[in-house]
């Protein structure tokens, strides 16, 4: 699989995320700040929490990592969970403002 269509795939499974507390997925909430994907195929993920004592927090990680690991071209998974920046409102798509009425 080509190098743009893993990133494609990547992306299209990580709106396939949620946390169980909202019903929009981590990527449009604006929950990861980096993907890094590695010639070798080592991918690198940046995400943060809506709040740092995030109770679900192990849940999406595992999430991420067993969903990352499954695209074909991913050799394996490293999830940084970061906190800097701090993670706001700002950060959410048009989208997801909009499913949780903030538009």
């Amino acid at each position: 699989m080509e190098f743009l269509a893993i990133e494609e795939k990547i992306v299209q499974y990580l709106k396939t995320v949620y946390d169980p507390e909202i019903p929009v997925n981590i990527y449009d909430l604006g929950l990861i700040y980096k993907v890094d994907l590695q010639d070798d195929g080592l991918l690198s993920i940046d995400m943060t929490l809506t709040a740092p004592n995030c109770p679900a927090a192990d849940f999406i990680i595992e999430d991420v990592t067993q969903k990352m690991r499954s695209i074909e071209g991913v050799s394996d998974v490293k999830v940084n969970l970061v906190f800097e920046p701090e993670w706001s409102k700002d950060m959410m798509s048009e989208e997801a403002k909009l499913e949780l009425g903030m538009l």
